[in-house]
């Protein structure tokens, strides 16, 4: 793998992956968005296991892909960091356990009336912080001059204002059409190769 030039090869262990993707996965509330906010703080910003730039292909490519994104963007971390069973423990970490621990909260809280309950929004408070912190770190990478800081803004408050699979997808279709138009000619960003280490016979699989 290159990001900005400078090559990252896998170099470290499925253990590594999955204790730091455990702790992740027993730790992180808010939901997807929530979850690549805390992915970047911990991947990018604490270990240093990738670049912003390349955190945010990750991030492009996970959420034009079916199923859960956050999910897929942690797979997709680990086995950069340590091969095919990085991928498989970076899954494992995170989503068994979380599974377990809605399960048993469910289970827990069966027959009480949670909605108004405080410390539940204060656990929402803090998601928000934690994705708007992560909104604000990645918005200096993806977005450094007004236009397309512009263009994010659009995009962002047309999903927030109709909704829907479909307005997603507009939206995202409509930026790209947007960029390749009113940025052609511009600054190249530094290239960002990615190469797993599956072959095509386990991907298609």
């Amino acid at each position: 793998m290159e990001a900005g030039g400078v090559p990252l090869e896998a170099r470290g262990s499925a253990g590594e992956v999955f204790l730091v993707a455990l702790r992740l996965g027993m730790t992180s509330f808010g939901g997807p968005v929530a979850h690549v906010a805390y992915f970047r703080d911990e991947y990018v910003g604490r270990r240093r296991w990738l670049d912003d730039q390349a955190f945010s292909e990750l991030v492009a490519l996970a959420n034009v892909l079916p199923g859960p994104s956050s999910s897929q963007l942690g797979i997709a971390v680990g086995a950069l960091r340590a091969g095919k069973l990085g991928g498989l423990a970076a899954w494992l970490g995170f989503t068994l356990p979380s599974a377990a621990l809605m399960t048993a909260f469910a289970l827990g809280v069966s027959g009480s009336d949670v909605e108004d309950a405080g410390w539940l929004h204060g656990l929402e408070l803090a998601a928000t912080a934690v994705v708007a912190t992560a909104l604000v770190q990645m918005a200096r990478t993806l977005a450094p001059d007004l236009l397309r800081l512009a263009l994010a803004a659009a995009a962002a408050a047309t999903v927030l204002a109709v909704g829907g699979a479909a307005v997603q997808v507009a939206a995202i279709a409509a930026g790209a059409l947007a960029g390749a138009v009113l940025l052609r000619g511009g600054d190249e960003p530094a290239a960002v190769h990615v190469r797993f280490p599956v072959g095509r016979r386990l991907a298609a699989a």
